[in-house]
């Protein structure tokens, strides 16, 4: 499902993978990997492209359909 979820996410923001891999530190061919499904996303990563897309880990993982990402903590 994560991997749907990204490759969907870039598709409708008309980004290329070249760009996710610059902003992600990795290689395209990387990339191109975590898309496919052939490496799994560090969790780290998943964080990062909540991060990028603005949307809740949990709708790139697939635990709801969701996009709006949570509110920030109170400090």
């Amino acid at each position: 499902m994560v991997y749907e979820r990204i490759r969907n996410l870039r598709e409708d923001n008309d980004l290329k993978q070249r760009e996710l891999a610059k902003y992600l530190h990795v290689s395209q061919n990387t990339y191109s990997q975590y898309e496919n499904g052939i490496i799994a996303l560090t969790a780290e990563m998943v964080v990062q492209l909540a991060k990028f897309y603005h949307t809740s880990t949990d709708y790139l993982l697939g635990l709801t359909d969701v996009k709006t990402p949570y509110p920030p903590k109170k400090r």
